[in-house]
């Protein structure tokens, strides 16, 4: 074989390498992802749910009772969300820290999780707002952290 086309292939199989290294990095992140947010509900209290979502309104990762459908809870999350920030700027109060809808089953809170993701947290109606958002909090530092 002549020299450029060995370089070639070695070339070749070191992208591949990186791309294996890759996937396999994303893959460890996506369960660990998973881990996390089946963590929060099943340790916080009145937590029934929650969503990871693009801010496309793709679904990333969740866990969510059975009966919601996962693709269109991802598009309404980024969609509240959009428009929240969107409200927030025309009305002068900044950057949205957190969404939340109340109704008479429970709490929506949405809360961005740097530009990269959305988490979309269900609670019902006996859940404590102030621990509610301080465990919010936590789980998106880990989140962040994950994603980044």
């Amino acid at each position: 074989m002549n020299h450029s086309l060995t370089e070639s292939l070695k070339t070749e199989n070191q992208q591949d390498e990186q791309t294996i290294i890759l996937r396999e990095k994303n893959m460890i992140n996506i369960s660990m992802l998973q881990d996390t947010l089946q963590n929060f509900v099943s340790s916080t209290p009145d937590v029934q749910g929650v969503a990871l979502v693009s801010p496309d309104g793709l679904s990333l990762s969740s866990v969510l009772p059975s009966r919601m459908d996962e693709e269109r809870t991802a598009a309404m999350s980024a969609s509240i969300l959009s428009l929240g920030e969107r409200i927030g700027g025309e009305l002068a109060r900044g950057n949205v820290e957190r969404i939340v809808v109340e109704g008479e089953k429970g709490y929506s809170m949405l809360v961005g999780c740097g530009s990269e993701a959305v988490l979309l947290v269900l609670a019902n109606s006996s859940a404590k707002k102030g621990l509610l958002f301080l465990e919010t909090k936590r789980v998106v530092t880990q989140i962040v952290q994950l994603i980044s």
